[in-house]
């Protein structure tokens, strides 16, 4: 049984973020997956849809697998690295901003 791996890397969403739409699709079926993304109204789900797409491509074109077979085996997502941005504040001072970002890691097997 063979596996197939796609990775998102520094998407601009906050890893907490992602997991909480990643933990909903594992175990399903690929495609079925993919267009049900479509109606989640969460800032995540677009790069997250994004990852699995190419996912199901990788296995079509370079493993000659069928979409309609395919099953996610796992959704992992970790932390990138963040962007430290300052915010100004009274008296001088400054406050610092952590825009976090993704990597996420889908991995494809056959039914």
């Amino acid at each position: 049984m063979s596996e197939v791996i796609a990775i998102g890397k520094n998407l601009r969403v906050a890893p907490k973020k992602v997991r909480i739409i990643a933990r909903n699709f594992s175990g399903k079926e690929a495609k079925a997956a993919l267009s049900s993304l479509k109606f989640v109204q969460k800032k995540a789900a677009v790069p997250l849809a994004k990852v699995l797409k190419s996912a199901i491509a990788n296995a079509e074109n370079n493993k000659q697998l069928k979409g309609q077979e395919l099953v996610i085996k796992a959704i992992m997502v970790d932390e990138g690295p963040t962007l430290k941005r300052i915010r100004p504040v009274s008296r001088g001072a400054s406050h610092q901003i952590l825009k976090r970002t993704s990597q996420v890691k889908v991995i494809l097997g056959e039914k």
